[in-house]
């Protein structure tokens, strides 16, 4: 049973309050005038050298304010595992799990362009399996593209959900699914050999038909000489600022936790404001301060 007074559809339908407090001039960001974020944005900030920039979002509430903030792109990341789930690694997470965060996410979105991770298992046996996890991700969530992880290995299932005139975003460095091969979250892409075969496999992912690559824990000269010859928009992650893009997922951003990735820089530390207001709360219940008069309703 919901609480008194709450209104989900209010919540995706109408941003208004969300504005009321982030302020209805948001920046116009890569799409300029356009109401809404499209693929030609992407490809036309990069060749204009705009910043793309990104956050991960996993519901409709952050998702409205991050969208009235005028952030371009909104990645609903399979990260929600490690952030929202409270499992150790992205691995549980399934497909079902990203399909209603993504519902809930594109729901409150009326601006930013919105991307939907393929989790471990939904891709990898191939790309008959890729294709029918993207159609199903975009006919129940209404998010605009999907992501997934890896070069050559995934080629050809970028190719078929390409083919099927589903947007794709690549991802290529440290990829999380993949890090028990991988040893953990290391930066991938360091000597000769490794930086050749990462330029090797982000080539094969614009081939394959994707229309940006994310580029997570790579040095920054490999990252730079990567954006320099692709010709699709690159968003990187820890991967220095030559990129044409940046993403960072949400909480590290906000300071939702006392610990956050080196790459990330924290804008506020809303975990702590968010623990004191709930220390405040339960003080005033405690000391019969709340409910004052005010909200309380008379016969």
């Amino acid at each position: 049973m919901e609480p008194a007074g709450h209104n989900p559809s209010a919540t995706t339908a109408d941003n208004s309050a969300v504005r009321s407090v982030t302020g209805d001039d948001a920046p116009a960001g890569i799409a300029g005038g356009a109401r809404r974020v499209r693929v030609h944005h992407l490809q036309r900030a990069k060749e204009r050298g705009e910043r793309i920039t990104m956050l991960t979002a996993y519901d409709a509430t952050t998702a409205a304010i991050l969208d009235a903030a005028g952030v371009d792109t909104l990645l609903v990341g399979d990260s929600i595992g490690n952030t929202m789930l409270g499992h150790a690694t992205t691995l549980p997470v399934t497909l079902d799990d990203m399909v209603r965060a993504g519902r809930a996410v594109a729901s409150a979105t009326r601006h930013a362009w919105v991307v939907v991770d393929l989790p471990f298992g939904s891709y990898e046996a191939g790309p008959e399996q890729a294709l029918a996890s993207a159609v199903r991700v975009m006919k129940e969530t209404g998010a605009s593209a999907v992501k997934l992880e890896g070069g050559r290995r995934s080629a050809a299932q970028i190719r078929a959900i390409t083919d099927a005139g589903i947007p794709v975003v690549g991802h290529l460095g440290y990829t999380p699914q993949s890090e028990n091969v991988l040893g953990g979250p290391r930066v991938q892409g360091r000597g000769d050999d490794s930086a050749e075969e990462l330029s090797q496999d982000a080539l094969a992912v614009q081939e394959a038909g994707a229309v940006a690559v994310v580029l997570e824990m790579v040095p920054r000269e490999v990252a730079a000489r990567i954006t320099e010859f692709l010709v699709i928009p690159t968003i990187g992650i820890g991967a220095g600022p030559e990129v044409d893009g940046q993403v960072l997922v949400w909480t590290d951003m906000a300071g939702m936790t006392d610990w956050s990735p080196r790459f990330a820089r924290r804008y506020a530390e809303l975990g702590r404001a968010l623990q004191q207001a709930a220390a405040d709360f339960a003080a005033e219940v405690r000391d019969g301060a709340f409910p004052a008069d005010e909200h309380t309703f008379d016969q």
